[in-house]
């Protein structure tokens, strides 16, 4: 076998991209057949090297591409100039990213334009709708429509590519590498750098995506200060999100009450432990609606629609959308009905035993083999 034949490059560019590809970076990095190459597009800086740093992943090419409120177009227009020349020299056998971000987008019309195979990790997550969420949807559907591998973490994903008309047998289903990182760092005893009183219930909140800046964050926050108002035992802990549009609407909202704590955005080790010591969480991201039901806690959901219908379907997160009462009525209901709460505290993972990245690499060397 001609190692030089088999060069991959693994892409990054933000924090849940490097979350979810370590696990395969490293193990595709134990394989004498593959010759692996890390490209960070550090689409977002501060929060991707700080979990490069956490599982001891150096980039071999970093296009540092991250700019202060950089629009859509400008940022994808600069992806793929640079892109085009990082491919040409490089010349890979194969190129894998994650996800569902302008950086996976741009790379698979990169590498479709030097007819360089691609392998889309976390594949087949639909909602059917191209502006929610946005861009994401749009990301996810372009990419599959280039990917030659498609690394689906469940069946759903796979019948929504079959439906989109995928080939059956460049499907395959692995589960969810953030479950493979998740375990890891789980495993840990790692205290929270932030004091919370034994005895208080902590619930967690992560408000970010770019479809709910505006005046759904503001509905968003406003629930969350009246909750904290209402249930001044329980501490509100909001890592917030360094986007200046997350950032100016959050603390212009929240920094004055005593049971709200705004911290920096933890480092994935610590919001690990974060995720540990909370009683429910209230989020807009899709990673959490991963990691968390696999720790048992339940999470109500910050969107209006979701790819990850599955933890819907188990009942360990429910859709509560982005309105002011709709979000207060549900969390104090898992905060006052131990019944309710309790039917969410099931600790089912839908998406995975920790084991996908070895079934990606599985089929990465049949493949070169």
């Amino acid at each position: 076998m001609n190692i030089a034949t088999n060069k991959i490059i693994c892409v990054v560019g933000t924090r849940p991209e490097a979350i979810k590809m370590a696990p395969v970076i490293q193990g595709l990095q134990t394989q004498s057949w593959a010759d692996v190459r890390i490209l960070a597009t550090a689409q977002h800086r501060h929060l991707l090297d700080q979990v490069l740093n956490l599982f001891n992943i150096a980039p071999d090419i970093d296009l540092n591409i991250m700019r202060s409120n950089q629009t859509l177009t400008a940022l994808t227009a600069r992806l793929l100039l640079e892109l085009e020349n990082v491919l040409y020299i490089e010349k890979p056998a194969a190129v894998l990213v994650q996800g569902d971000t302008t950086t996976v987008m741009a790379v698979a019309l990169a590498c479709f334009y030097q007819d360089i195979p691609i392998g889309h990790v976390e594949a087949g997550l639909r909602t059917r709708d191209m502006r929610n969420p946005f861009p994401e949807e749009a990301n996810r559907v372009i990419t599959g429509k280039l990917a030659h591998w498609h690394f689906v973490p469940t069946e759903c994903s796979r019948q929504n590519l079959l439906h989109e008309g995928i080939a059956d047998e460049k499907i395959f289903i692995t589960g969810n590498t953030v479950i493979d990182a998740l375990l890891t760092v789980a495993a840990q005893d790692i205290a929270l750098p932030i004091p919370v009183a034994p005895d208080k219930r902590l619930v967690l909140i992560t408000a970010h995506r770019r479809e709910n800046f505006g005046e759904p964050l503001r509905n968003i926050c406003q629930a969350i200060r009246t909750l904290a108002q209402n249930n001044p035992e329980v501490v509100f802990l909001y890592p917030v999100h360094p986007n200046p549009n997350v950032q100016d609407t959050v603390n212009g909202l929240l920094a004055d009450r005593p049971n709200i704590i705004l911290s920096s955005p933890l480092n994935y080790v610590h919001f690990v432990s974060a995720i540990k010591r909370s009683y429910l969480i209230l989020t807009d991201s899709g990673g959490i609606q991963e990691e968390a039901p696999a720790l048992g806690k339940p999470v109500l959901v910050l969107r209006n629609e979701t790819e990850r219908s599955e933890a819907i379907e188990h009942g360990v997160a429910k859709l509560v959308g982005t309105q002011y009462e709709q979000i207060i009525a549900a969390t104090q209901l898992l905060l006052d009905d131990h019944t309710a709460y309790q039917s969410m505290v099931k600790g089912i993972s839908p998406y995975g035993d920790g084991h996908a990245a070895q079934r990606i690499i599985a089929v990465m060397r049949e493949y070169f083999s």
